[in-house]
């Protein structure tokens, strides 16, 4: 049976990871559906670790019968800073991390874990990339008042005026730490939202209204552009260990 399960990371990965999950494919082949999100993940399969970068659509994720992976899914605009590359240029790629970190930090790849070890790795892992980041060639994240701003509809120009900061800066910044401007960054954060409430059964109508967009008609645009699908069969397509 395929199982899919989150923790909340524990003392000071809380500031840069939303979750620790675990997803098992069971005892057949699993393709699952991966929506963009506005985060990077950190995942660790057969003992390679891998940088799953930000997505602009669905990406179909396939598991071996008996498959187990185990990610970090960092805050959004958080990980690239720890890896010292920008978020564009792992957009709507999965790379294995020991391509992106540079000659002086590969060394913490090793040893690989074995078997349930894989989370505390993982964790290891991400608190020495802390340690070792390199904060001269990526931005900080955009903070989290103004990731909500964009999700809720903010114009980059409003937003870029609250931050103190112009516009071509702003969009510097999202491009570095989300993969995208903020355009696009405020299509995934409301898409995220949207998709949130969809899984819990809320009639699309009541979605569009709750998350700012036009209508329903426009929701299923964005959702079927975003998820590949419709709002009605987003949450049994897309639900993570469906």
């Amino acid at each position: 049976m395929r199982s899919y399960a989150e923790t909340a990371p524990a003392g000071p990965l809380r500031a840069v990871v939303e979750v620790t999950w675990r997803a098992h494919a069971g005892t057949a082949p699993h393709v699952q559906r991966v929506l963009p999100d506005g985060c990077m993940d950190l995942l660790l399969s057969g003992g390679r670790a891998v940088v799953a970068g930000p997505d602009t659509t669905a990406h179909l994720a396939g598991s071996r019968a008996g498959g187990v992976t185990t990610g970090l899914r960092f805050r959004p605009g958080a990980l690239p800073a720890l890896l010292g590359v920008p978020a564009d240029a792992l957009r709507d790629r999965r790379v294995p991390l020991a391509d992106v970190l540079d000659s002086g930090r590969r060394g913490l790849l090793r040893p690989t874990p074995a078997g349930d070890d894989d989370a505390a790795w993982l964790a290891r892992l991400a608190l020495a990339l802390q340690a070792a980041a390199v904060d001269d060639r990526t931005p900080a994240p955009l903070p989290r008042a103004a990731l909500r701003a964009l999700a809720g509809g903010m114009p980059a120009a409003e937003l870029a005026d609250r931050l103190g900061v112009t516009g071509r800066t702003l969009h510097r910044r999202c491009v570095a730490t989300l993969g995208y401007g903020p355009a696009v960054a405020r299509r995934v954060l409301r898409f995220r939202a949207a998709a949130a409430l969809l899984y819990d059964g809320v009639p699309p109508a009541a979605v569009a209204a709750r998350t700012g967009y036009a209508d329903q008609p426009h929701l299923s645009r964005e959702v079927r552009a975003l998820a590949g699908v419709s709002p009605g069969a987003l949450p049994v397509a897309a639900r993570p260990g469906s």
